[in-house]
């Protein structure tokens, strides 16, 4: 697989901002998400902003050598990070070029709703150095976006997808959910084509699935049989590639040269900062025995959040973090492979040791097992499951859970 003696490099660094705030909580979400009123002037958005650089700030005096690192993307989600004003996000690039490195084409992504509120801001957004959306549309049935608890109407889609390219982005995603309550193949092949119909350049086209802790999961709504899932996943993946998106990853497709940078350095178990209300983080770092890997998860809730900045202001302990776990040595082949596998492509067979430092011996014959049963590709340049394998994906990752 991988050459044991090739130096062990840090990883690509990105940035994930998170936005805590939505105008109503959807029955399907398990995001970190509290609802605000559309226009709310209770929302904080100023001290937010200032909490956000705060956090960072903790970040960088606990985690040396990150601040000379190379940002290659921010993605900012939520929640609703639409519900945010251009002004707001420019207070906070300002911020963070003060503090970060951030690459000349680096690659920075909003995710908004298509509101008509939101919509006129996406001018203001791409002036202050946005240059990429992720628009919400998950379908454009108007009986199943009211199932979804979502608050705009299919034309409304549509005029968001218009008013990004009207403001200048050239590149943007909307996002697109199947297996809905009482959905049939021929509705989400419309919702497919519909959205293609107004030229983004990639598509997140997932199925849904009840969560715990979300509306669904306690009141769970009766959704499509397993055939007829299976014919929609069957169709829809046909539609698409003659349509010219390509799937990178499990439920991303996108046209040439639009694959989305950020969530590609998740999946390639790159590095990313992770500021905001219940953000994720995951960090490396050289040490005499090859890499130490941390994950950081901050605290939830906004009041919590705000308060840790306002302590921090005084010149007291901020517990912007709630948890910061060093990945033991055991759990890296999960970890590693819960990321890279979701890849179509797979990923270069020495980017194991590369990300995780450790020897080909310690996967070896896990790998050969799957090999053995038609699950992962023979023994070569890439890392990657054959199609068999992508179809019982879960299983074949679950196989390197620590004993």
């Amino acid at each position: 697989m991988s050459d044991v003696s090739a130096p062990v490099t840090l990883p690509p660094l990105a940035l994930y901002v998170h936005m805590p705030w939505c105008v109503r909580k959807c029955p399907y979400c398990d995001f970190n998400s509290h609802a605000v009123s559309a226009g709310d002037d209770s929302l904080p958005e100023a001290g937010y902003m200032a909490a956000l650089l705060a956090d960072l700030d903790q970040d960088l005096a606990d985690f040396p050598g990150t601040a000379a690192r190379e940002i290659v993307s921010i993605f900012i989600g939520g929640g609703t990070p639409s519900l945010i004003s251009p002004d707001g996000y420019a207070t906070l690039f300002a911020g963070l070029r003060q503090r970060l490195r951030l690459a000349p084409d680096i690659e920075i992504t909003l995710e908004a709703n298509p509101g008509t509120v939101e919509q006129g801001l996406f001018k203001g957004y791409h002036e202050v150095g946005i240059n990429r959306l992720s628009i919400g549309v998950q379908t454009f049935q108007s009986e199943q976006l009211k199932a979804l608890g979502r608050i705009h109407s299919g034309d409304e889609a549509t005029r968001a997808a218009d008013s990004a390219r009207a403001a200048g982005f050239t590149t943007f995603n909307l996002d697109l959910m199947h297996g809905l309550p009482g959905q049939s193949v021929e509705q989400a092949l419309d919702d497919l084509r519909r959205a293609i119909a107004l030229k983004p350049t990639h598509l997140s086209w997932y199925q849904l699935t009840l969560e715990p802790n979300t509306v669904f999961y306690r009141q769970q709504p009766v959704l499509p049989e397993e055939d007829v899932l299976a014919d929609i996943q069957e169709a829809g993946q046909a539609l698409l590639a003659a349509e010219g998106f390509g799937q990178y990853e499990v439920s991303a497709y996108a046209r040439p040269g639009h694959r989305c940078r950020h969530n590609l350095n998740y999946w390639q178990f790159g590095d990313y900062l992770g500021i905001g209300a219940g953000a994720h983080g995951k960090l490396s770092a050289l040490t005499a025995d090859g890499l130490s890997i941390v994950r950081t998860a901050k605290t939830r809730t906004p009041r919590d959040y705000l308060a840790a900045a306002q302590a921090a202001a005084t010149g007291t302990s901020a517990a912007f973090r709630a948890s910061a776990q060093g990945i033991a040595v055991d759990e890296l082949p999960f970890e590693f492979m819960l990321n890279t596998l979701r890849l179509i492509e797979g990923v270069p067979s020495g980017l194991w040791h590369e990300r995780t430092g450790l020897a080909d011996a310690v996967v070896a014959a896990t790998m050969q097992d799957l090999r053995a049963r038609g699950l992962l590709l023979p023994e070569g340049e890439r890392l990657a499951a054959t199609e068999l394998g992508q179809r019982y994906l879960n299983r074949v990752i679950e196989t390197f859970l620590p004993a």
